[in-house]
């Protein structure tokens, strides 16, 4: 049975996660309690008619910039597009962008109201980050958004409104940027396509445990 959480900053072990994933339901959305999840590989995932859930899967979907897979066909465009890319100069907009998008064999988001309220609280106090794609006109087309764990950058969700923008940014992190790290959490063919492989959740702990997450004061 998952946990209960009650008005204390605790979870349990990610270990007793049931085979889905789920391993606590309750608590808030708070700063504390969100940095204290990510730095022991737990995340929130529900919706808007239930409480907060709280994962941490047995293996972890993740992508090593230094290995990912630029295809030949990217770089080529990535050489003629008239794309830009920029970092944290809109983090609303891009959450908002991801919550909004139509996702196939998804009714609805998870992103919701309260949650895009929590991470751009987040955003404000420097833990989470967007990364944007700008067509030439300046017009916002795509991009994704995270939280960053030290070096580990724990990736929420991604948005493109037209061919290659959310793929775009996603280089631009993988390359321009110092992660060595990126939790992508949930396997996608997309993602696989592009590098990322399923690991053991012990060695990501591992890895989470030799971050610095908090360089803030509350």
């Amino acid at each position: 049975m998952p946990y209960r959480l009650d008005d204390r900053l605790a979870f349990p072990h990610p270990a007793q996660a049931d085979e889905d994933g789920l391993l606590a339901i309750g608590g808030d959305l708070s700063p504390q309690r969100l940095l204290l999840a990510y730095a022991h590989g737990i995340f929130p995932w529900y919706t808007a008619d239930s409480p907060v859930l709280w994962y941490a899967p047995h293996e972890r979907f993740v992508l090593y910039p230094t290995e990912i897979n630029v295809k030949k066909s990217m770089r080529q465009f990535m050489r003629n597009t008239a794309l830009h890319v920029t970092v944290d100069r809109c983090f609303p907009e891009v959450i908002a962008q991801c919550a909004s998008k139509a996702r196939v064999g998804q009714e609805g988001t998870w992103i919701t109201e309260d949650m895009e309220k929590a991470y751009i609280n987040l955003h404000d106090l420097g833990f989470a980050h967007s990364i944007e794609t700008y067509d030439a006109h300046g017009t916002l087309v795509g991009g994704l958004y995270g939280i960053q764990v030290g070096e580990v950058f724990c990736g929420e969700s991604m948005f493109s409104h037209v061919a290659n923008a959310s793929k775009l940014a996603l280089v631009y992190l993988c390359q321009q940027m110092d992660f060595k790290l990126i939790d992508c959490q949930v396997y996608t063919d997309h993602l696989a396509s592009m590098g990322a492989k399923l690991i053991p959740a012990d060695t990501y702990y591992q890895i989470l445990q030799q971050q610095d997450l908090i360089r803030h004061a509350f």
